[in-house]
């Protein structure tokens, strides 16, 4: 079994890395500096040369502001690098597991997304990651998506990290309350494309591939995780959570109101079942308070 993984500095790669170790699993894992996912000689040739069991995708432009400004880039990344993987690897007939997001979504239907729901991604990372999702669709059968949701980790930049800082040198935090998602760890992500990643590998021509979600059990608004973060994290000095509407905090990229993901398919098809996103983010909170002064 060997898996090549791109991302693996990222939140998603960096749990992916240290479970596989945990399991034996073999994964090569090229940084940014010995590979640009961008060069498409260079993947091919990284594909074709060697003998892959699976490949795991977890690189992505994140930067969901910035994309509106840099869509040509977030595209590159998003969009036609994913839509290349597909190719060499459907090529190959070698599966691929891509990772994907909740904000292909315009946030209007008022309940939980199912896969076959029509996407409209409201900003310009939604629309890379749908152009993403396309490409791998068209280009390579073996391919599993996996749409996933407001992911945070001990590492880079995220929510959960930001809050637990800002919370250290403030006394009054301002948060959103009227955007609500599936809040998920990115070791259950890790988890979940380790586990499909097997699955697929050990069966690559009866995979049950296909788009499906994942994401934490459960919903929140951004007020509600960052409330729930601030009591979770034991402060030495108490900080106030104040609930703001979206309009109050004005972003370049427009947000979908609303994008919880439906995972009842993941779990009938590869048996994986979400935590709840409380439990999910104590355990990442106890892991990050240990990494952070």
């Amino acid at each position: 079994m060997r898996i090549l993984l791109f991302g693996a500095s990222g939140q998603v790669g960096t749990e992916f890395l240290s479970l596989a170790a945990s399991e034996g699993v073999e994964v090569v894992a090229p940084d940014r500096g010995a590979l640009d996912l961008t060069d498409q000689r260079a993947v091919a040739g990284l594909i074709a040369g060697n003998s892959w069991s699976a490949v795991v995708n977890a690189a992505a432009y994140t930067d969901v502001d910035r994309a509106e400004s840099d869509e040509a880039f977030a595209l590159a990344v998003n969009g036609k690098a994913p839509d290349q993987l597909a190719i060499e690897t459907g090529r190959l007939g070698i599966p691929l597991i891509h990772i994907s997001t909740d904000y292909v979504f315009d946030g209007r239907k008022a309940a939980p997304y199912v896969e076959q729901d029509l996407p409209a991604p409201l900003n310009a990372y939604g629309r890379s990651k749908l152009a993403g999702e396309r490409g791998i669709t068209a280009s390579n059968p073996r391919h599993v998506i996996l749409r996933t949701s407001w992911v945070y980790s001990p590492y880079g930049r995220n929510f959960v990290r930001t809050i637990l800082r800002l919370a250290r040198e403030r006394d009054r935090l301002t948060i959103v309350a009227d955007q609500r998602g599936c809040p998920t760890a990115a070791r259950d992500v890790a988890r979940a494309c380790l586990t499909i990643a097997l699955r697929c590998a050990s069966n690559p021509e009866g995979g049950p591939y296909g788009l499906y979600h994942y994401a934490g059990a459960g919903a929140a608004t951004w007020f509600e995780l960052a409330k729930t973060i601030v009591n979770l994290a034991h402060l030495s000095s108490p900080v106030e959570v104040v609930p703001i509407r979206t309009y109050e905090y004005p972003t370049p990229a427009v947000r979908p109101a609303d994008t919880r993901l439906d995972c009842a398919a993941v779990l009938q098809r590869f048996d994986i079942k979400p935590r709840p996103w409380q439990e999910a983010l104590e355990e990442t909170l106890s892991r990050l308070c240990q990494r952070m002064p």
